[in-house]
């Protein structure tokens, strides 16, 4: 038998371990940690732009107001003006402009795209010292508020997971698709997998 021939017998056998003992990996435990409920994981989603993944319930623009007063006016500012927290309304058609005396107003009102980003980040992050504390209701509710207030719904709208996604954001035609993934070769043609990998150095 050649030394090439008994080398690649070698590493087929090695091969075939590894995968044995990688498949017998699989049930593995190491002493730590536990699986996640479905409760838990179900903290953890972020709605698509169409409202895909929004969970159930409702809030009205009045019943946000109060939900605003109580838990965001203290950062955010009594008229959505800011403060502490951002400025959250105004700002429309202060994105583009050549005068460097009138920076850009990114607000939800000029900048954000979907109205969908807003449920998710007030969902996740907000009140800034107790996120994730109000519930579905109050942040649909909250959300209204802040869209009525910057004119994007009127005064008797209802978000919730059907109304939500359908809202027409200001800004949303100022963003352009990023088209750079389809320049580049699927994963399995990228050139990083035809390369040996040398040994490391001993």
């Amino acid at each position: 038998m050649s030394t090439i021939t008994s080398g690649l017998q070698g590493l087929a056998l090695a091969a075939l371990a590894t995968a044995a003992s990688g498949a017998g990996m699989q049930g593995t435990t190491y002493g730590f940690g536990t699986t996640p409920s479905a409760t838990e994981l179900a903290r953890f989603f972020s709605p698509h732009p169409d409202g895909r993944g929004l969970p159930p319930g409702s809030g009205s623009v009045l019943e946000g107001k109060s939900v605003y007063q109580q838990q965001c006016a203290s950062c955010h500012g009594e008229n959505l003006q800011g403060g502490i927290g951002d400025r959250l309304i105004g700002g429309r058609g202060s994105l583009v402009n050549a005068d460097p005396k009138k920076p850009p107003v990114k607000t939800v009102e000029s900048y954000w795209p979907y109205a969908t980003t807003l449920f998710d980040y007030i969902k996740r992050s907000m009140p800034l010292t107790v996120p994730d504390s109000l519930t579905d209701d109050q942040v649909y509710a909250v959300s209204a508020y802040i869209l009525e207030q910057a004119k994007i719904i009127p005064e008797d709208a209802i978000m919730n997971a059907e109304s939500l996604p359908k809202v027409a954001m200001p800004n949303r035609d100022g963003f352009l698709p990023d088209r750079r993934p389809d320049r580049f070769p699927p994963a399995a043609r990228a050139p990083h997998q035809d390369l040996a990998i040398a040994p490391a150095a001993k």
